[in-house]
């Protein structure tokens, strides 16, 4: 990537005069590693030409970290040799409303040598977006995004009840300033509220391009904290955040489209199903409990991932069915979507919506049907479906079985995955749900 045009140097500096007329003096360069945590190396806003033109040098370790910040290593990533850079989309970059001064942009990752980094998680999903285009298929796309709110000292700054009015009095000053901050970003709220567990708030992005959906979430997680941080609150996107309770989902919604039209909607089959949108679901529903690695990937998700919490526990599909995998969402032609319920705020949002969408493509290709829908909760079916898996050692096991994710992430992000979550289930062996949860809290 090194050795950028004239023309994109141009582009940066009227970028830079851009954010310092917002007030920004540095620049957040973040990606998202294979444990789901945001991490970032920043600059101050005078070297933004510099870093768009060279790139920012950060080690390849990165895609061995763990949840706890120890480390593993992979067939063919890890250890202390190698570099990489690090490349901002100034395309996204944007000042960030709840911290003055700075500004974020996500990054792509390369090799020294300019050629693509073959475990940059957001090339990944860039690369099934345009595998999909090349097939004349676009997306839609928004992640849900649930958080929970604690003082430092624990305790709930309200106790109002689950989706209460209540609760929305007591925070109505904090969730306001999430709004603000949001839309001041450029983002479209489309819903904000109270959610289920105790502290827990639920807010809805406008859909958009994949890669930007993923870029989007985020972003909201990051102002979100930064919001929370203003109003002396932790938020926490744990799958877990109080062990036996309703955790947070990151309930991903995507439409296949092909032509303007949308294959969830207007279809003679099922529901107003078109044949390749039902095709692209039953790809996603054979493949979910590989999914389930970049989707649920952590020891702690599987705390969430249990029957009757509307958490998307069982293998099926159902028409506005919250307690289906896949949920099918049969509204208007522009809102007929499907939402991947059984994913969680650990997910890193380009390896699950990249897997999601290599899944849904390989359904159309084999020309896949769907089984039988699943009417109200499967735990009390008279012969339930099969569960997902129940563990990260099980799903992991899906995980290394699956050709087609091996296929479509590539060796080397396909090892890195498996390394780190095999790590990860070896970190917390033995552990009780209390003890994961408190050592996960804060890490999302």
């Amino acid at each position: 990537m090194g050795g950028m045009d004239e023309e994109v140097v141009a582009q940066a500096r009227q970028c830079m005069a851009e954010l310092g007329a917002e007030g920004v003096v540095a620049v957040a360069l973040g990606w998202v590693d294979n444990a789901g945590i945001g991490r970032v190396k920043a600059v101050p806003l005078r070297r933004l030409a510099e870093a768009v033109q060279d790139g920012v040098g950060m080690s390849p370790v990165f895609d061995v970290f763990l949840v706890d910040d120890s480390t593993t290593t992979s067939r063919l990533l890890g250890g202390p040799g190698g570099d990489l850079r690090l490349f901002p989309d100034l395309e996204r970059a944007v000042p960030l409303a709840a911290q003055p001064g700075w500004a974020w942009a996500p990054a792509d990752r390369y090799r020294q040598d300019g050629t693509p980094h073959p475990a940059c998680q957001r090339q990944f999903a860039r690369r099934m977006v345009d595998a999909a285009e090349a097939g004349g298929l676009t997306f839609r796309a928004a992640y849900e995004v649930e958080w929970v709110v604690q003082r430092p000292d624990g305790s709930s700054p309200t106790d109002g009840p689950a989706y209460g009015l209540h609760r929305l009095t007591d925070l109505s000053d904090y969730l306001r300033d999430v709004r603000l901050a949001l839309e001041a970003q450029q983002l479209t709220v489309q819903q904000i509220h109270p959610e289920y567990a105790v502290g827990q708030f639920e807010v809805s992005i406008a859909a958009e391009d994949p890669v930007g959906a993923a870029d989007s979430t985020v972003l909201v997680r990051q102002t979100v904290r930064g919001v929370s941080d203003q109003h002396g609150l932790r938020a926490s996107f744990a799958p877990s955040v109080e062990a036996g309770s309703v955790g947070n989902g990151a309930h991903l919604h995507l439409s296949p489209w092909r032509g303007g039209v949308n294959l969830l909607a207007g279809g003679d089959g099922r529901h107003g199903l078109g044949r390749e949108g039902e095709a692209f679901l039953a790809g996603v529903l054979r493949e979910l409990p590989a999914l389930l690695v970049l989707g649920a990937p952590g020891v702690a998700s599987y705390l969430r991932l249990v029957p009757s919490h509307w958490a998307g526990a069982y293998h099926c599909w159902g028409l506005e069915n919250r307690e289906a995998a896949l949920r099918l969402i049969a509204g208007p032609n522009r809102a007929a979507n499907v939402e991947v319920k059984c994913f969680d705020g650990a997910a890193n949002p380009y390896l699950a919506i990249g897997g999601v969408i290599a899944a849904g493509l390989a359904g159309i290709d084999e020309g896949l049907t769907l089984p039988e829908e699943v009417e109200g909760d499967p735990a009390f079916a008279a012969v339930p479906p099969p569960r997902l898996p129940e563990s990260l050692t099980d799903a992991l096991s899906a995980y290394t079985q699956s050709d087609l994710l091996r296929d479509r992430l590539g060796e080397t992000l396909f090892e890195a995955i498996r390394a780190v979550r095999q790590a990860e289930v070896e970190l917390f062996a033995g552990k009780t749900p209390q003890e994961i949860t408190a050592a996960t809290r804060w890490r999302y």
